[in-house]
């Protein structure tokens, strides 16, 4: 193989000499939107954490008004995160990641947070952790939609006030279904 001084410039120096340099500021986290990406990506843990540790749910058969507000922040959150990008790919993959990460720690709190271990059916705790998991991801890929529509919109206002509505009431419809009795 072959190589000339064109391919060496393409790499950067610190490459070559075998020590990577991080970039001067990879994050700053002193921008707003930074704060709210990641406040949206944890909009629904939060929510769920302090549900789990001040009223833990009891039964698993009937949604509880919580299960709700989880699902909500979880698809709200999420629908947040990806107002802060830029571009149709970028706005739907934030918002659909951001569900989806939200929804997975939700889950692990559910299990985490679950006291008491059952055969044959979840616990009541991760019962309504994965149904509000899934309602949240169902209006994050529902906002997500409608995030990559919005894009072009240079104002985040127009691009995040429809996903916000159709995030929330796509997670409570299907919280809905399922826990239909």
């Amino acid at each position: 193989m072959t190589t000339d001084a064109s391919d060496d410039d393409l790499v950067p120096v610190s490459v070559r000499l075998g020590e990577v340099v991080p970039p001067d500021d990879p994050e700053d986290w002193t921008r707003p939107l930074t704060w709210v990406a990641a406040f949206g990506m944890l909009a629904g843990p939060i929510v769920a954490l302090a549900w789990f540790m001040t009223a833990p749910p009891d039964d698993a058969a009937t949604a509880l008004p919580a299960t709700y507000l989880v699902a909500a922040s979880l698809a709200a959150g999420a629908a947040a995160t990806g107002a802060t990008q830029i571009g149709a790919g970028r706005a739907f993959a934030a918002t659909l990641g951001g569900g989806l990460f939200g929804a997975l720690v939700v889950v692990m709190l559910g299990v985490v947070m679950a006291g008491e271990r059952q055969l044959g059916s979840a616990s009541p705790t991760l019962a309504h952790a994965f149904g509000a998991a899934v309602g949240g991801v169902a209006g994050a890929a529902d906002a997500a939609i409608v995030q990559a529509v919005l894009a072009r919109s240079r104002s985040r206002i127009v691009r995040v006030v429809p996903a916000l509505g159709s995030a929330i009431v796509m997670a409570v419809a299907i919280v809905a279904v399922l826990f239909v009795g």
